[in-house]
């Protein structure tokens, strides 16, 4: 698979550490050198950009609401589409840090919100996306993002698991949701995170008879629920971290560095 313009997708169940391993991920690309990178926290909860200690002031959510009300309010310019005023706003909230730009999607204003501009913003990622080598996608909980499509041009999708069988089965609805809705990932695999070592043989053998890829295991590491108490970024973590070391491994794997 070619390096240039690869996007990735870390998907799973609430609670498994999805922003964890992206945040990690990110991290050791960018201590490696890795240039022209994005990352999208497409949670509406934004932890990504929590745990990146971003400061996120202007949101993909904000930016479609002032759209819909510039629109209601016959604000908008008749010689304008949609899709330009859309992808010109998206360029202008883009985070600029240091090895990396982020993009985050925020938590819409009432109902159907978020969920409206869906079909644009995965169609202004498929070109934003083309002017970055890797692009990394922190996605929300669950399904849904499966079924509204969000996914359909991800080269690889990780599905983060716990030991929890819950954890599993997600993963497993996950690799059959994306067949039924036709999307195509080239790669399709697993990362157990915080999985005791008694259990690992266990997991690794349920996503294998699942038909996942296993990336690997990100340890348990107290530096990182040291780092979320302090309030610290994780890319402050040292590169003899745990946790570091294992996602430096999976990235060589995945071919990221």
């Amino acid at each position: 698979m070619s390096q240039e313009g690869i996007v990735i997708s870390v998907s799973g169940k609430g609670g498994v550490g999805k922003s964890t391993v992206t945040a990690l991920l990110l991290k050791v690309m960018v201590d490696a050198g890795k240039s022209s990178i994005l990352a999208v926290d497409a949670d509406p909860d934004s932890n990504l950009a929590d745990i990146l200690g971003v400061k996120a002031h202007k949101t993909v959510a904000m930016v479609a609401s002032k759209l819909k009300q510039d629109i209601a309010a016959g604000r908008f310019p008749p010689d304008f589409s949609k899709r330009d005023y859309f992808e010109t706003k998206i360029f202008e909230i883009l985070c600029e840090e240091a090895g990396f730009d982020l993009l985050v999607m925020g938590r819409g204003e009432g109902e159907g919100c978020y969920c409206a501009v869906n079909d644009l913003l995965t169609s202004i990622l498929d070109t934003l996306s083309k002017n970055y080598s890797v692009t990394i996608m922190d996605m929300e909980a669950g399904l849904e993002h499966l079924s509204r499509r969000t996914d359909r041009d991800v080269d690889v999708m990780i599905v983060v698991v716990d030991r929890s069988r819950l954890g599993y089965l997600t993963a497993k609805r996950i690799k059959e949701l994306a067949r039924e809705v036709h999307i195509d990932f080239k790669r399709i695999l697993a990362v157990g995170n915080n999985v005791e070592p008694e259990f690992e043989e266990t997991v690794r053998k349920r996503v294998v008879e699942a038909g996942l890829e296993f990336a690997g295991f990100i340890p348990s590491d107290p530096n990182i629920a040291s780092y979320d108490l302090e309030g610290k970024s994780l890319l402050e973590l040292s590169g003899d971290s745990p946790a570091v070391k294992a996602a430096k491994e999976i990235a060589e794997k995945l071919g990221l560095i």
